[in-house]
């Protein structure tokens, strides 16, 4: 049963529902690894999904949640930071890959936006990264002919890891899978790496109720699980890094 009513919901046409697996492995100074599961949605920023209540306690997209978190739309604020970075879509599609809120809140440790100029052509992937902390910071990426970029690090997100090295993240426009991995790379290896599988699902009634009920509050779950896993690695006795004061990107103001 799809939630099409446009007097009451919209939005829904092409949203999508890709039910995860997201693993993170650490592979030095010691080893661990762990997995949980969740679901993410995938929307165009032109016609983001607006449900009715009660199903918007189940999904929600705030621009305040994205970017500065004080423009009028999350198609405004992706631009405000783009023309920062001299770049201008004209128009061009985005498709966002992201939690919703979920009972008023949510965590987004990465959210995708895949960008297209107005003619269709890809021209770059924003990858907008949240710590634990409350803080927030976009990277600018140009994957090549295999999705594949590199980005210099200079974000504070694990305590565990010093503001240095480089990601290397592949990052396929989602399809009927969702296929991600980010590695971090630093000076003699990859200490850490990061995986997201998905599968598919229509943005449909059934299909939302679903995800729901197999992962409640999903988002509260996923920030619960990131701060449960740093206790365990810090009594394992892996040192805190410092954390380097953060300073807003010009267009996050």
């Amino acid at each position: 049963m799809n939630v099409r009513g446009r007097t009451r919901t919209r939005g829904l046409r092409d949203a999508v529902l890709y039910e995860c697996e997201v693993a993170h492995v650490r592979t030095a100074p010691l080893r661990h690894a762990f997995r949980h599961r969740t679901y993410l949605w995938f929307i165009d920023l032109d016609d983001v999904p607006r449900l009715p209540f009660p199903l918007r306690l189940l999904a929600r997209f705030d621009p305040r949640d994205h970017f500065a978190g004080t423009a009028p739309t999350l198609r405004a604020g992706l631009t405000r930071w783009l023309a920062a970075q001299g770049v201008d879509l004209d128009g061009g599609r985005v498709r966002m890959l992201t939690h919703a809120r979920v009972l008023g809140y949510v965590f987004n440790p990465l959210t995708l936006y895949w960008c297209d100029d107005r003619d269709g052509t890809p021209r770059c992937v924003v990858a907008e990264v949240h710590n634990t902390y409350g803080e927030r910071h976009c990277y600018l990426l140009r994957p090549g002919d295999d999705d594949t970029a590199r980005v210099a690090k200079d974000f504070y997100v694990s305590p565990f890891f010093p503001v240095d090295g480089r990601y290397r993240m592949r990052l396929p426009e989602p399809a009927e899978r969702l296929r991600l991995t980010v590695h971090l790379e630093r000076a003699g290896g990859r200490p850490f790496t990061a995986t997201v599988h998905g599968e598919r699902r229509p943005a449909a009634l059934r299909a939302l109720l679903g995800a729901a009920a197999r992962h409640p509050w999903a988002t509260a779950v996923v920030s619960a699980r990131i701060r449960t896993q740093g206790i365990r690695l810090f009594l394992r006795g892996l040192p805190v890094q410092p954390r380097p004061r953060h300073r807003p990107q010009e267009g996050m103001e």
